[in-house]
């Protein structure tokens, strides 16, 4: 009797992912709502693995390696020119919705 193999929930995700790209932008726009920075880079950073990974998104937002791993880092701060590259190589876009207001 074969037994499956043992797949991280890391790599799960990121197989997920690949598959089914709505996961991944409905994975991003709850990590976007609810998240802190961390969160979001480390969402974005999962995603980039999902589709072909850092160097990857550094060839089609041409910006360096290097940075991007940086960037896509839990201490990550990208400039909006930046974010707007990496979601855009990836196939997403950023949305604007307002929050409902609390009633009073």
């Amino acid at each position: 009797m074969k037994h499956a193999a043992s797949v991280s929930h890391e790599d799960a995700t990121i197989q997920e992912f690949k598959d089914n790209p709505q996961e991944a932008a409905a994975y991003l726009s709850a990590v976007l709502e609810d998240g802190d920075q961390k969160e979001v880079m480390l969402a974005l950073r999962r995603i980039a693995a999902a589709f072909g990974g850092v160097p990857k998104l550094a060839e089609q937002t041409a910006l360096n390696a290097n940075t991007l791993y940086r960037t896509l880092s839990a201490r990550g701060n990208p400039e909006m020119k930046s974010l707007m590259a990496i979601l855009k190589a990836l196939g997403f876009r950023l949305a604007i919705e307002p929050i409902k207001a609390a009633h009073v």
